[in-house]
Parts: C-alpha cells; structure tokens; sequence
C-alpha cells in the first residue's frame, strides 16, 4: 500500500502538469474553436527563457518565475494580435495551420538561439522526502501539485467572479452580442491567449526540472494534455483538469503494476492513447463535456 501511495502522488505530480497546459487548450479551443498546436512550443520558449534568467543573468527562481509569467502574458497577446486576428477570416483551417507553423518556428528558433543542447533546469524544491502516514513523498511532487492545483484556483476565481473574466467568457461564447454590448472582443480574446501562454510557462517550467531541457521537451508533455484535454471534454476547463489528474494517475500505476509497461515505458503513451480511443467510442464529448446538439 505505501507503494501504491507514492505512485498516486507521483501520478498528481505529473497530471499537475499535463493539466496546466490543458486547461490552456481547453482556454484557446473555448475563444476560437480550435486547437492551439504550439501551445507547448509556447512553452517551451517560455521555459527558455527562465533558463537564461536563471543561469545568465543570475535572477532568483521565484523572481524568474513572475518575470517569465510577465513576458509569457505579452507574448501570447502578440501571436493572437499578429497571427492569429488576422487570419480569422479564412476560417478554422487557416487558425490551425498558422499554429502548426508557429510550432515549427519556436522551435527551430529555440534550437537557434540556445543550441539543441539537452540542458538542467533547477528545481524550486529540494530533493529530500517527507513521510506522511508511512507514504514517502519528495517535495518537487508535493510541489508540483501545489502549483496546478494554485494555478486552477486562480484561473476559476478570475473567469468566476472578475469582471474582465466575465466579459472574456462572454466574448467567447457570443463574441457579435458581446459587441452589441460594447465589450471590446479582440481585446478580451487576446487577454485570453495571453493567459494560456501563462498556463503554458508554469507547465513548462514545472516539467523541465524533471524531463530535463530541450526544444522537444514539451511535446511529450502537450500529447498527454491533449488527451487529457479530450478525455475530460475540449469544452470543460472542469473535466480538462480532471482528465489530467486522472491520465497522470493512470499511467503512473500502469507503469508500476503491469510488467509489460514496466519492462516497456515507451509503450505508456501509446496504450494511453488506445484507452482515450475507446473512452471516446462510448463517450465522444469526454467524460465532463456536453454533446452538442445542432437543429439542421
């Protein structure tokens, strides 16, 4: 039982994740209907460039934290004013390829500017353990939980009861009404996809502590949020979390109990994959989302 405790934890650790970076999807696919495809690589810059705050000019990993957070914020209101605005009139496709070029682009220039030098990034936590009950649980974990689970306090409370937050969930869900009402739609959509490249900084630099730095460190990362993304429902900031917690969890036990993933770690994602396919199967609107239902 101790051992299937500390497995638990270290699934939240890991689901903790994968749930900052999809609810980050969830946030992107609400405000424009589609899937944000470099929404890791956003990441993953972002992470970057905490790495050059931290080990060349020297600034405190907290201080890193809120400055990356800062510059994540106004990144992300770029792409949408440069990128993303502008292309909305050709339609979904268009949004989506433009997403995927800009992945390409982060990271190849990523891999530009600091070199594809897999590289360490430190940890806010210290290494020791605590025991609770018996359970051994290293602080990084406990850490790491603690901030997604931060992160999507802060999240509802904003979009729940600030005014900004409303007149966003407004924008997004009836952007002509919202229009009609003088709330200015483009501002709020980019406030919005600032946000996200927000959730996507914390996700990636609570990742690369442990996965190691690289310009490809955040895609293993960004195909387990969107499969949490799916799982709990695209639509649900709610069951994208859950979804998260739940993949994290899974796959955590999975890897420890059964000796055929054991012996094989790089078959975790793919059987993961096969078990959201069949969830999907019985359940195309994930495990929180709502079929929608169209009069035609």
């Amino acid at each position: 039982m101790t051992e299937f405790w500390e497995q638990i934890v270290a699934g939240l650790a890991s689901g903790g994740i994968y749930a900052t970076l999809a609810l980050a999807l969830v946030l992107i696919h609400r405000a424009t209907g589609v899937i944000n495809f470099a929404q890791g690589e956003m990441g993953m810059f972002s992470t970057y460039i905490a790495w050059s705050l931290l080990y060349t000019y020297g600034v405190p990993y907290w201080g890193t934290f809120a400055i990356t957070l800062v510059i994540s914020f106004f990144g992300g209101v770029l792409v949408y004013l440069a990128l993303i605005r502008p292309l909305s009139r050709g339609g979904d496709i268009a949004i989506v390829i433009a997403t995927i070029a800009l992945l390409v682009i982060l990271n190849g220039g990523a891999g530009w500017i600091w070199s594809p030098e897999v590289r360490s990034f430190e940890s806010p936590f210290p290494i020791d353990r605590i025991e609770i009950g018996g359970v051994g649980i290293s602080w990084q974990d406990l850490g790491t939980i603690l901030v997604s689970i931060a992160c999507v306090i802060v999240v509802f409370c904003f979009f729940r009861f600030t005014r900004v937050g409303l007149m966003m969930r407004a924008s997004a869900q009836r952007p002509g009404t919202s229009r009609l009402l003088g709330i200015r739609v483009t501002l709020m959509l980019a406030i919005g996809w600032g946000l996200a490249a927000m959730l996507s900084a914390v996700s990636g630099m609570m990742a690369a502590p442990i996965l190691t730095l690289d310009p490809n460190f955040m895609l293993i990362v960004l195909t387990y949020a969107f499969a949490a993304a799916v799982l709990g429902g695209i639509d649900s900031p709610v069951g994208a979390v859950a979804g998260a917690y739940i993949l994290g969890v899974g796959i955590s036990l999975l890897g420890t109990y059964w000796d055929y993933v054991t012996g094989a770690p790089e078959l975790e994602l793919p059987i993961a994959l096969a078990v959201l396919l069949l969830i999907l199967l019985f359940r195309p609107a994930g495990l929180f989302g709502r079929a929608v239902v169209r009069r035609v």
